[in-house]
């Protein structure tokens, strides 16, 4: 299907976006909104519960399409995890989703997309202004598109996690329902809201405990208080106490193959000498302190090198070539955790055109700042002209723990997911309206449920089509034509 891209305030066919042009943010809110109302003609709100993939779609081809860019020896360990339950295949299926997404209505709204927005995507961390904040934290299929994808991948998320946890029907349909209830609701908020507002909008921790106090959810709010406080200590000092050990007197980062292996481990594997690569990072590390504002630039500059390992991480993003850096500040106590994690071409690219940013870690960053009310203040990107076999490799670097938390799948009850989709959707929503004609995407949406009631439908359909697609998998592993190491 096409991808050529309508005129600026176009309503572009079904598949298709429309480009927006710096001009568009200065356009009166009426021809704004009559935008939105002209690509209900393009792409009735009615038809985003239509789905159906194609006769001669192979899923496990689609998932294997950028194995062989992969590490080798990660990749058995990336589909293990795929493995595990229809969830965690979701969760590293992106590159499916996209493909499938593509042959669906499209409204020609574009935004700023996250490309990966399940729900597992979103959570709290630290605000360089130190609260613990809710906002999307991963950015690595980052691009502009059709804003109703991430809402897509977002509400279908909750309902195959509703059925991993055995919920009822209604139960995950209300959760599905939360999340688009309050991506529409939120975005018409924001259409009303002056541009500064838009930006400076926020969820932090306090936030929340205070609207469920107010909703008299106190069951609600002390878990979300627990988990508050639990995250403050997943810092870089939990991070040292955790994955550091003393060698000769020196903090060296732990051995745990093949999930974390020490630069003198994995040199001596690749036949390299350890000061070789490691006088390589550094090089490297140079040009990445360079993507930093100078005020940031010079708090790094307080810290020294000391140790480097590769470390395995997430799900879809296992087999790319991802390392933790330790560095130490004033004495041994004041320790700094750095994640430098390759990212190529966003599995959006095929089907909305190469991303304007030569650097794919660049791309990363700049599509995180754009969404996100707050950004890690380590946040960079650096290229590595000619990595170990010879290739080109871009990264992005960001702190490995800052007050990390995630909703916990495996114990959430039904009230928990649909408070989460609510909050998830007013998420989303706030890191669209930086980015896109948000009065244009709220008209569309309009004030009643017709929008959400057919993205519920269409989550229920992906779910069921995910997992025959899980099935396929696991009978590709048992048949031999994926290799999977499981309990990784």
């Amino acid at each position: 299907m096409s991808t050529k891209e309508a005129g600026p305030g176009e309503a572009a066919p079904p598949g298709q976006t429309a480009r927006t042009t710096k001009g568009d943010a200065y356009l009166a809110a009426d021809a704004r909104e009559a935008r939105g109302k002209a690509a209900r003609a393009v792409a009735p709100r009615a038809s985003h519960a239509e789905f159906e993939s194609a006769s001669d779609r192979d899923p496990v081809a689609i998932v294997d399409e950028d194995t062989p860019s992969r590490v080798p020896e990660l990749v058995p360990i990336r589909y293990g995890r795929m493995l595990v339950t229809p969830f965690t295949f979701y969760r590293g299926a992106a590159s499916l989703m996209a493909n499938d997404l593509t042959a669906t209505p499209s409204s020609g709204l574009r935004a700023q997309l996250c490309g990966d927005a399940h729900l597992s995507n979103f959570g709290g961390f630290a605000s360089p202004s130190r609260d613990l904040v809710f906002d999307l934290n991963d950015f690595d299929e980052t691009l502009p598109g059709p804003f109703e994808w991430d809402v897509k991948r977002l509400a279908t998320s909750f309902e195959i996690a509703g059925r991993d946890r055995g919920f009822s029907e209604s139960d995950r349909r209300a959760a599905v329902l939360a999340s688009v209830r309050a991506y529409r609701e939120s975005m018409r908020q924001f259409a009303a809201m002056n541009n500064l507002g838009v930006w400076y909008s926020r969820l932090n921790a306090d936030q929340l405990v205070a609207r469920l106090r107010s909703e008299k959810d106190k069951k609600q709010a002390k878990t979300v208080e627990r988990a508050a406080a639990k995250a403050q200590t997943k810092d870089s000092m939990k991070a040292f106490a955790k994955l550091t050990h003393l060698v000769d007197g020196e903090p060296r980062i732990i051995s745990d193959p093949p999930l974390i292996v020490p630069i003198a481990e994995f040199a001596e594997a690749e036949g390299r000498s350890r000061d070789e690569i490691t006088a390589a990072v550094l090089a490297l590390f140079d040009g990445y302190r360079r993507t930093l504002q100078p005020d940031r630039r010079m708090l790094l500059e307080g810290f020294r090198y000391v140790d480097l390992a590769r470390k395995v991480v997430g799900v879809g993003s296992v087999g790319t070539r991802c390392w933790i850096l330790l560095l130490l500040g004033r004495d041994d106590n004041d320790p700094l955790f750095l994640q430098i994690k390759e990212t190529g071409p966003s599995v959006l690219e095929r089907h909305h055109g190469r991303s304007q940013f030569r650097n794919h870690g660049q791309r990363v960053v700049e599509g995180q700042r754009l969404m996100q009310a707050a950004s890690d203040i380590f946040l960079g990107w650096l290229r590595n002209k000619e990595g170990l076999d010879g290739l080109p490799r871009d990264f992005y670097v960001r702190q490995l723990w800052d007050w990390k938390t995630s909703v916990d799948t495996d114990t959430i009850l039904p009230r928990g997911l649909e408070l989460y989709a609510s909050a998830c959707g007013w998420t989303l929503a706030r890191a669209h309206a930086r980015s896109s004609d948000r009065i244009a995407i709220s008209t569309y949406l309009g004030k009643s449920d017709v929008f959400d009631r057919a993205v519920a439908d269409f989550a229920v359909a992906y779910a069921d089509q995910n997992e025959r697609d899980y099935a396929t998998l696991v009978e590709a592993a048992k048949d031999g034509r994926i290799e999977a190491k499981e309990g990784l």
